[in-house]
């Protein structure tokens, strides 16, 4: 059984950060993940200055640069598209050093914060695992993991456990802490495309404030866009499997842009929630990210 001062649960964004961070500062840290790559869905898309800031920390913040697209902040406009008020975020104005509004694609970033962390020589990276039970004994955390691809089960200890394990956390539900709910939750589609074709858009965040459905889009990339649309009760997402389906709810935002252009590269249904764990510490025990809380 081997003996870490840190585990870190989860090679996501968070558990990555965190990883790194700790590396630099010398300390002896074993991150352990279900998977053995990059997990390939786009999902989160957007980070301000402040986290920024952090990428910077890590010396990543070039690299970061070189896949993400400064946004110029947020419209609101009606069902005819026309404008009803703008919140801008101009990129030049940095009072944390780097621009407000980011967007970027998650897999990419991931990528990034990878190679960071990986290179540094006190941190272990141990994929293809999953988290059975964390428990903290006297001293120390023992943490039993199985092997996703034998089975075979082994425990490892550490002084310090950090739970980044996402919204399904095993670390949160190990605690017995659970997840208080704020609001009431709503199903959105998710359509994630590419298209060499620039649709000549207002360069930030469109929110459409339309009482039958409330939408947003927003330019990911230099081809990738993405748009939400609140689902109605009757509604799934195998309504929307495919280009014929989903192009009319984009088509507001396409113009002159032909659909034949667009290369979708997800449609999926998303439950936003606002959720807080009611324990974020059991002791040598932590929540950070998803894992403690949702919005």
């Amino acid at each position: 059984m081997t003996h870490h001062q840190v585990v870190v649960v989860g090679a996501g964004p968070t558990g990555m950060v965190a990883a790194t961070l700790l590396g630099r500062h010398g300390v002896d840290t074993l991150v352990l993940d279900r998977w053995d790559d990059i997990f390939p869905q786009p999902r989160a898309v957007h980070l301000d200055d402040e986290v920024y800031r952090i990428l910077g920390d890590l010396g990543v913040a070039d690299d970061f640069a070189a896949i993400s697209r400064p946004g110029r902040g947020l419209r609101l406009v009606d069902p005819d598209m026309h404008t009803i008020a703008e919140f801008e975020r101009d990129p030049e104005s940095r009072p944390h050093g780097f621009p407000p509004a980011n967007m970027f694609d998650q897999p990419e970033l991931e990528r990034i914060l990878r190679t960071a962390m990986t290179a540094d020589p006190h941190v272990e990276f141990r994929g293809g695992v999953e988290v059975l039970d964390v428990a903290t004994v006297k001293d120390h955390v023992r943490v039993l993991v199985r092997d996703v691809a034998t089975g075979e089960t082994s425990a490892v200890t550490a002084d310090v456990v950090l739970g980044c394990d996402g919204a399904n956390s095993a670390v949160r539900a190990a605690l017995g802490s659970s997840m208080r709910t704020l609001a009431s939750e709503q199903r959105w589609l998710v359509v994630d495309a590419s298209t060499p074709v620039d649709p000549g858009l207002w360069d930030g965040v469109h929110q459409l404030c339309d009482p039958h459905r409330a939408g947003t889009f927003m330019r990911i990339g230099e081809h990738r866009y993405r748009w939400e649309f609140e689902m109605l009760e009757h509604e799934s997402a195998d309504d929307y499997s495919d280009l014929q389906t989903v192009a009319p709810l984009l088509d507001p935002w396409l113009g002159g842009t032909p659909r034949s252009s667009l290369d979708l590269i997800r449609v999926t249904e998303y439950t936003f929630r606002a959720q807080i764990a009611d324990r974020w510490r059991d002791r040598r025990v932590f929540l950070l990210g998803d894992a403690a809380h949702l919005t």
